[in-house]
């Protein structure tokens, strides 16, 4: 079937036309696919740490290898606001599809060779040497899958319904999660003791091929986004220094989604990657009570997440954030304590409250990341605003919340820093922040 062609790059789309309704729902098919990849590969590997962890590090004290197996999360991540700018400006340059094809392919072929490397049994220091690489590799690609995909997607999305089909990148996010979670639990079943450990955990991290070869069909059978199209009359007035241009007119914009996402980073990764590790490992859950408990509670979010979209279409973004960074200082503690009576009831139940901030905070975040940006510059932007709070909290934060809990011996040191960011946005959010959900993306904002 032959790619569809946006519209013109002068004229305003027919939104309600089905020909470009068809086209938005490839646009988010073919965006969402490369998040749904790159959280898979985060969180197969956030829940298979404790197996990976003898497999790349000394066996000698299992809790200093978990917290090596997340310090490598952690250490990737410092590299996705470099790799986040570089494939940003790429993509103001030269287009979000071309873009978005590589960090596609790069990504599907760096989780499957985690499933094809030698051991620390068998060539010692250089297996986590040779993780670490492959981390750093997958850091700096995916510091700039996601913000391009949103991009991609709000720029083909209708005016008045941005959040609810930017609420469809989130969802391809915890998909990939609830994948993650769902295949790790799989292969504890299937594989079970010294098979597990030896060659089970290597096959999910294989299945990473054949989901990126998918992406890469979907994303070649769309076209440039018409925002970029227009905005960029047909690619020949593209911004020759988008980086710099970045900082020279939407710091301030920059420093507001700063603000405002390490909230939700803290909130999403202390969840899904540290509290079933933290059900387990503290509390004595079974692995398979904590893993399936955190799959249903993303399986619960999932289809809130366009109805969360919805509302904030109608209500703006900054009532949305602001009940959502009350709801992180108010629930989450409660969530908590529930969680603390260490039955499978309880963890499901913990986690239903948890996610009630999410749905204030995870579509409304992402739509942030596209709005709050004019086009000609919003790839580079946006890769700089989200990697340099964004993706640097998430992957501290489960090494952090670890570390937090061994200190403390208590979960609630957890909440303390969520709270100390949920403040920070509310500041921010307060008196700061421009509404956008009325704006013109083609603008720009400078946040007052």
């Amino acid at each position: 079937m032959s790619a569809v062609a946006p519209p013109t790059a002068t004229g305003d789309r027919n939104t309600a036309d089905p020909e470009n309704r068809k086209a938005i729902r490839r646009a988010i098919g073919a965006g969402s696919i490369g998040n749904f990849v790159e959280q898979f590969d985060y969180g197969l590997y956030g829940y298979m740490a404790p197996v990976l962890a003898p497999a790349f590090f000394p066996g000698s004290d299992p809790a200093v290898a978990v917290l090596s197996t997340y310090a490598l999360i952690a250490i990737a991540c410092l590299f996705r606001p470099l790799g986040g700018t570089l494939v940003g400006r790429w993509g103001d340059r030269v287009g979000r599809k071309k873009a978005l094809l590589w960090t596609l392919v790069v990504m599907g072929v760096t989780t499957a060779m985690i499933g094809a490397l030698p051991t620390y049994q068998q060539i010692g220091i250089a297996a986590p040497l040779l993780l670490l690489v492959i981390r750093i590799v997958q850091g700096m690609v995916s510091g700039g899958e996601y913000v391009g995909a949103v991009a991609f997607i709000v720029e083909w999305a209708e005016p008045k319904r941005r959040a609810y089909y930017a609420s469809y990148a989130s969802n391809s996010c915890f998909f990939g999660i609830l994948a993650g979670a769902g295949t790790a639990a799989l292969t504890s079943a299937v594989f079970e003791g010294p098979a597990l450990n030896s060659y089970g955990w290597r096959i999910p991290f294989l299945l990473a091929l054949p989901l990126s070869a998918v992406g890469v069909w979907l994303r070649k059978r769309i076209e440039e986004t018409p925002e970029f199209i227009r905005a960029t009359e047909d690619g020949t007035q593209v911004v020759k220094a988008p980086i710099r241009e970045a900082f020279r007119s939407q710091l301030r914009p920059i420093l507001v989604f700063c603000g405002v996402s390490v909230m939700l980073a803290i909130l999403s990764y202390s969840w899904v990657t540290f509290y079933p590790e933290y059900l387990t490992g503290t509390l004595g859950l079974p692995r398979w009570m904590a893993l399936t408990s955190n799959a249903i509670s993303v399986a619960v979010l999932i289809p809130l997440l366009p109805l969360a979209g919805i509302l904030s279409d109608r209500i703006g973004r900054k009532p949305m954030l602001i009940m959502g960074a009350i709801a992180c200082i108010v629930l989450v503690p409660l969530a908590f304590f529930v969680g603390e009576q260490a039955t499978f009831g309880a963890a499901i139940a913990s986690q239903l409250i948890y996610i009630i901030p999410e749905f204030f905070l995870t579509g409304i975040v992402t739509v942030c990341a596209a709005e709050l940006f004019a086009t000609r510059t919003r790839f580079s932007a946006s890769a700089i605003a989200y990697n340099s709070s964004f993706s640097v909290f998430m992957g501290i934060t489960p090494f952090v919340a670890a570390l937090l809990v061994t200190s403390f011996d208590t979960i609630y040191a957890v909440w303390v820093y969520l709270a100390a960011a949920a403040v920070l946005a509310l500041v921010v959010v307060s008196a700061f922040m421009t509404e956008t959900y009325r704006s013109h993306l083609g603008a720009d904002k400078f946040a007052r």
